[in-house]
């Protein structure tokens, strides 16, 4: 690491982990966390660049947010048809999700995909990536104070949805 910032194979190789548990958090699915951690690790080769030291884990938080962000955008932009139900489709699941250390069940898995884009990210970055809120505000470009609100309602969203009371 010269001058305090990482090389790719670095960033790679001792964050990858971290990478995919938010990936997968803001995705909900193997799949998807594994294309989002993909183009993550592509910004990255690019961003490394302009990389000044400071949070590594907030800077990397922040791309693959923002892979995710756009994905959801894009998504939105242009539906796609799921495939038939036909069993020559299907593939099995893989195995990487299900050995996550930092597992969480399929009903909060669930709750946590059913929550809005803005809300889910604040919770991943809080919660299961264990930023501080000044490092989530940087990830997101938003106010502290924003953060504290997204936070404190998608924790809220979060609770009802999981003692079953809607709101």
């Amino acid at each position: 690491m010269a001058d305090g910032v990482p090389t790719w194979e670095e960033v790679a190789r001792d964050h990858g982990r971290f990478l995919y548990t938010v990936a997968y958090r803001l995705a909900g699915n193997d799949n998807d966390a594994q294309d989002l951690v993909q183009e993550a690790l592509i910004r990255v080769r690019k961003g490394l660049e302009t990389y000044e030291p400071g949070s590594l884990e907030g800077w990397l938080a922040r791309i693959v947010t923002n892979v995710f962000l756009d994905e959801m955008r894009r998504r939105r932009r242009r539906p796609t048809e799921a495939f038939p139900a036909d069993p020559d489709w299907v593939l099995p699941p893989a195995a990487a999700a299900d050995e996550m250390t930092e597992a969480l069940s399929d009903e909060i898995q669930a709750a946590l995909a059913a929550l809005p884009d803005e809300f889910r990210v604040a919770v991943v970055l809080c919660d299961v990536a264990d930023l501080s809120y000044e490092q989530i505000a940087d990830a997101l470009g938003v106010p502290v104070g924003t953060v504290r609100s997204r936070l404190h309602r998608g924790r809220r969203l979060l609770r009802d949805a999981l003692t079953g009371n809607p709101r």
